[in-house]
């Protein structure tokens, strides 16, 4: 008896976007206070996951998740990284002017603003982690 080794069927979408921070206090506190996100859960010291329309941001600190599980809980592999991340929110052209605008606002500095020369603009600005933030029009990579 063979191995069906059909390929699977394609991934659906992103459920889960991960980004690391050591100060979950300060993260917690910008991403209510720019993007007016509850936390959907939270472990101090561990993570705080915010729920972001049909997906989740999650923020890990990464000391605590390269440890491995206790045998009584999940057994979630360790994981986590060094340096700022990277994560770029879909907007319109309308959407990101009226971001600039919220930014500029709470004195976050804006990093770049631009248009890509295929068409699309893109604003990046960071967290207090150092992530880098980006809001995008989907045609910067071709889509609607």
């Amino acid at each position: 008896m063979g191995i069906d080794l059909k390929s699977p069927p394609a991934p659906i979408g992103i459920l889960e976007t991960v980004l690391y921070a050591p100060n979950l206090a300060a993260i917690e506190s910008f991403y209510r206070r720019v993007f007016g996100l509850e936390p959907f859960a939270a472990v101090a010291e561990r993570h705080v996951f915010f729920r972001y329309g049909s997906q989740m941001l999650l923020i890990f600190n990464p000391v605590a998740t390269r440890t491995p599980p206790p045998p009584e809980a999940l057994p979630v592999p360790p994981h986590g990284a060094q340096g700022e991340g990277h994560v770029c929110f879909r907007a319109t052209a309308e959407d990101i002017a009226a971001w600039r605008a919220r930014l500029e606002a709470l004195g976050i500095p804006i990093e770049a603003d631009f248009e890509w020369p295929r068409g699309g603009r893109s604003l990046y600005f960071r967290d207090p982690a150092g992530n880098c933030l980006e809001f995008a029009e989907p045609r910067i990579w071709g889509l609607a």
